[in-house]
Formats: structure tokens, sequence, C-alpha cells
């Protein structure tokens, strides 16, 4: 089976030895993301806020590997603290609105107290469309 890392450039990844996601075959494993923006390795105090970058990240990654939120299967949010949660709920739903997959929340104290919210995800790749064959297509 082909493997293929997907990095973001972030320097945590070097430093502790993981990718941000790995491509497996026909599967998408994104590691867990917070709301890091790591243009400029800054966080937002906000929870929403570090949501919404945080499910941007994982669309950057999930481009890279020739996916998108559409594809997204599996989903495992981590919080520390309890109400913040329902702040994200317009987030997610933004984002996940067609794909709708199947999820878990979990409460855990996270690497920092600054991180409010990490997402992981699983996408499934879509198979490429088929070009249809010659006299084929009503041509």
């Amino acid at each position: 089976m082909d493997r293929r890392l997907i990095s973001s450039g972030s320097r945590f990844e070097e430093e502790i030895g993981y990718s941000r996601a790995v491509v497996a075959g026909d599967m998408v494993y994104v590691a867990g993301t917070t709301g890091y923006d790591y243009a400029t390795m800054t966080i937002a105090d906000g929870v929403a806020e570090q949501c919404e970058q945080a499910f941007r990240n994982i669309q950057a990654a999930l481009e890279q590997a020739g996916a998108s939120m559409d594809d997204v299967v599996r989903a495992t949010f981590i919080v520390p603290r309890r109400e913040d949660w329902e702040p994200c709920w317009p987030v997610t739903r933004k984002w996940f609105a067609r794909a709708r997959p199947a999820s878990t929340l979990l409460h855990a104290g996270l690497q920092t107290d600054a991180m409010r919210i990490e997402i992981e995800v699983t996408a499934r790749l879509r198979a490429a469309p088929q070009e249809p064959a010659r006299g084929e297509g009503g041509q």
C-alpha cells in the first residue's frame, strides 16, 4: 500500500516526530489539529475562533492529500472544558454541513492551556472520474 506524508510546515511536526496527515491507500488520516495559525505561530483566545482555524488547517492538509472536507468520514473533537463545546457547534456545522461524519467528543487536557479545542479527522479519497471510452457517451 502506498503511504504519503503531508506536512503543514509546523515546527512541531519535526520536533515531535509526526505528520499533519498520512495518506494510506484511499484513506487520509489527519492528526489532531489545534487552532494554531502556522503562518504566524499564534493562537486566538476564543474557542470558536480556534475551532475555525483548526478546520482551516485540516482543510489545507486534506487539499494536499487530494481530498476535501466533504470526504471526511470520521471526526474526533477534544475540548478541555465542557462549556467550550457548544460555542463550536455553528463552526462545526458550517464545515461539516455536507459530510456529516461519524463523530466523537472527548474531554481531556491539551498540550497547553491556550489550546481550547483539538480536532482529528479521517477522510476517504474519491475515485477520479472515469473518462468515457471513445465511441461511448453518444459521440
